[in-house]
């Protein structure tokens, strides 16, 4: 245990760089707004649930980014995606777009934790969920009739998102229905796309949300992550129909281990969360590793030193790693604005 303490100690949790032009702080990806129109997205080791951070997990940024980097390579052919390049196994250079003010979550099953999932409203007696029509007598984790969406609004830092229908979306103008009508046929066309590999790699996709914007030219594009273990839920196929004839929780490999261990132990929105012990943490970490193994069918690389986009001078990062550069001979081709991208080295302590 003690090595893996060692580990938890030296995850990167602060990404933050002076050097580096519109820093921005998200709850797991630290991110920066460069001039030219990129942004760098740095995924730390931050673990966030019921939105809040509460822990770091050795190797989840490097999942998370090497995760979606697979599914966006995959899924390139239904829809445009806003990466560029992948300079690092924590770090993604993407296009800078306009965020579309929703989620769109699309759902197979009757599961879930939070306070927009379709399983604690139907627990509660609901019946009409996001638009949709349930019938009385569904279990926990039993598969839906037909595959549904369950948008959400986006709140801003240190709310809540919250559960929204087409119809109040299109009343709101949140989008326009012709919008509307392409993010919901993509939505369901990459999540189609993500239920067949999954299956061929012996997993359930069971639910998973995803976040769009539109480029220059106003054209619809995927962006943020997709089909990772933070943004999904994956269920292992070969146990499910077992454990769910017993009333029992999917055997899982997913954020819905941590939710449902805190869970289990307080009222996640209204009590003190627990601090998590380095044990749980060691298992949840086993998690997130084994479902990128899975689905993508390659060993994890576990590494230590990290190579980052960043600027021409050194500095030290917040937390616990220290930032170290290769001069580019362009570092001062843009004199207006901030240095132009070279090369940083993140080494953890």
């Amino acid at each position: 245990m003690s090595d893996f303490q060692d580990l938890i100690d030296n995850c990167l949790t602060d990404a933050e760089f002076p050097q580096l032009p519109g820093f921005q702080r998200g709850k797991v990806r630290d991110s920066y707004d460069l001039p030219d129109g990129r942004r760098i997205l740095i995924a730390t080791d931050r673990q966030s649930a019921f939105d809040k951070v509460l822990a770091a997990v050795p190797f989840k940024g490097q999942v998370l980014n090497q995760t979606a980097q697979f599914w966006f390579d995959e899924t390139a052919d239904i829809c445009a995606n806003h990466v560029i390049s992948y300079p690092d196994p924590n770090v993604a250079i993407v296009k800078r777009l306009d965020m579309l003010p929703i989620e769109m979550v699309v759902r197979d099953y009757l599961t879930g934790s939070t306070e927009t999932s379709i399983w604690p409203m139907y627990e509660r007696g609901e019946r009409l969920l996001y638009g949709h029509q349930f019938p009385d007598g569904l279990r926990k984790s039993e598969i839906l009739p037909d595959t549904i969406l369950t948008p959400t609004t986006k709140a801003e830092a240190g709310g809540h998102d919250a559960p929204i229908t087409k119809a109040e979306i299109l009343e709101q103008g949140l989008v326009t229905e012709a919008q509307w009508n392409e993010l919901a046929e993509l939505s369901l066309a990459v999540f189609a796309r993500g239920r067949e590999i999954s299956a061929k790699n012996g997993l359930i996709l069971v639910d998973t949300k995803y976040e769009f914007g539109l480029d220059q030219d106003g054209r619809i594009v995927l962006a943020d992550e997709i089909h990772t273990p933070d943004s999904s839920r994956f269920w292992i196929a070969d146990s499910y129909p077992a454990r769910f004839e017993a009333g029992e929780n999917p055997d899982s490999l997913d954020k819905e281990f941590l939710r449902l261990w805190i869970a289990g132990r307080c009222d996640p929105y209204k009590d003190p969360i627990p601090e998590i012990p380095a044990e749980t943490l060691e298992e949840f970490s086993g998690k997130y590793i084994s479902l990128y193994e899975t689905v993508t069918g390659r060993t994890f690389k576990r590494r230590r030193e990290r190579a980052l986009a960043g600027s021409h001078s050194g500095g030290t990062c917040q937390g616990t790693a220290g930032l170290f550069l290769n001069p580019s001979p362009n570092s001062y081709a843009h004199s207006n604005h901030a240095p132009a991208p070279s090369r940083i080295y993140i080494k953890q302590y």
